[in-house]
């Protein structure tokens, strides 16, 4: 990451619990990054890693209850929008940071056509003037034919593709300066998904927007970003910029990520698969939460929570196995320096009683 540019957006240390019958949930667990304008993030995990959850967070759109912010903060020019207001957040939500969802066919109003699903986008932050027109003119920038006598269609209308094209619109509708998309091309096939791409790419071109792109697809990684965020359990256990983690990972998941990708140009008998499944997010964890699935676990791994080491050139790794290249060490909670690199490379391995609370 490029630390001459401010962040338009910086998360530090945030924390998403949920209330459950059970316990507590830790969706989100103390993740931090910044985002710089006109550059493109991805947030990349498996599934129930807390990808989308972190994002709906940055916008209140999480069900209070259960949902909570147990910590963090989210800054976007300086405010931070955990301690803004409900109206507060509306003045910004869809303006200046706006959202594209994952199932279109289910964020689309099935009783409203396509033109007043935009058009209300317009309407609610001040932009009556000619919203129809507008929403014409959105229609056309992002690919749809016909965007006239598309305008008065209904979503079930649309393709699918052509859907998530609606939903694009709408998010640009405003020319927010900051657009989160969350897994944009979930269930469309291969060559609709590169058009969807390539369409993000070439809008954020002309406008410079910053994105923060949610997916759990490492070729769409490649395709589209400049800087990855690589979450585990509800932690980001990496950050680089793409071609550095490409080349070399720093984090054992990580690394089973990218060796489960199928090669088109090497022959195998099987996929490779990371053994194990993620740990139960309602129990804290005692250490690292990967090292029951780590074939490289350390003792030190299963009883301390690894802190974030930041290497040179601005890398980030949550893992113990990275100590040694350390230049600065930071608690992952709250995202500020505690003990110098060379002090924490040092300290004496001190087990701690596993608790399971």
């Amino acid at each position: 990451m490029k630390d001459s540019l401010a962040p338009v957006l910086s998360v530090q240390g945030l924390r998403v619990h949920f209330d459950a019958d059970d316990g507590v949930v830790r969706a989100v667990d103390g993740i931090s990054y910044d985002l710089e304008a006109g550059r493109t993030l991805a947030v990349v995990g498996e599934s129930g890693c807390g990808k989308s959850v972190h994002a709906l967070s940055i916008l209140g759109l999480l069900p209070r209850p259960p949902a909570r912010i147990a910590g963090g903060a989210v800054l976007f020019q300086g405010r931070d929008l955990l301690d803004i207001d409900e109206e507060g957040l509306r003045s910004i939500r869809g303006k200046r940071i706006a959202m594209i969802f994952q199932e279109p066919m289910t964020a689309l109003n099935p009783v409203l056509t396509i033109g007043e699903q935009i058009a209300e986008a317009l309407l609610c932050h001040g932009k009556a003037d000619r919203a129809e027109a507008k929403a014409a003119e959105l229609l056309r920038r992002v690919g749809i034919p016909g965007p006239e006598e598309r305008l008065r269609d209904y979503p079930h209308r649309f393709s699918g593709g052509m859907r998530q094209r609606a939903m694009i619109a709408m998010a640009l509708a405003c020319g927010p300066e900051v657009l989160i998309a969350d897994e944009p091309t979930t269930a469309l096939d291969v060559t609709i998904q590169a058009q969807i791409l390539d369409l993000i790419r070439r809008l954020q071109e002309e406008s410079g927007t910053a994105v923060v792109l949610i997916t759990h697809n490492i070729g769409v990684v490649a395709e589209a970003a400049q800087d990855v965020a690589v979450m585990y359990a509800g932690r980001i256990v990496e950050r680089a910029q793409v071609m550095e983690l490409f080349r070399e990972p720093l984090h054992p998941y990580t690394r089973g990520l990218l060796d489960s990708v199928p090669s088109l140009t090497k022959r195998k008998e099987r996929l490779s698969a990371i053994d194990g499944q993620p740990p139960e997010l309602l129990r804290e964890p005692c250490g690292c939460p990967f090292a029951d699935r780590c074939s490289r676990a350390l003792p030190r791994c299963r009883a301390d929570d690894p802190p974030e080491f930041l290497l040179p050139g601005g890398r980030m790794t949550n893992c113990w196995l990275a100590s040694d290249a350390a230049v600065e060490v930071r608690h992952r909670l709250a995202g500020r320096p505690c003990l110098p690199a060379k002090d924490m490379k040092e300290a004496p391995y001190h087990p701690r009683a596993h608790d399971n609370a």
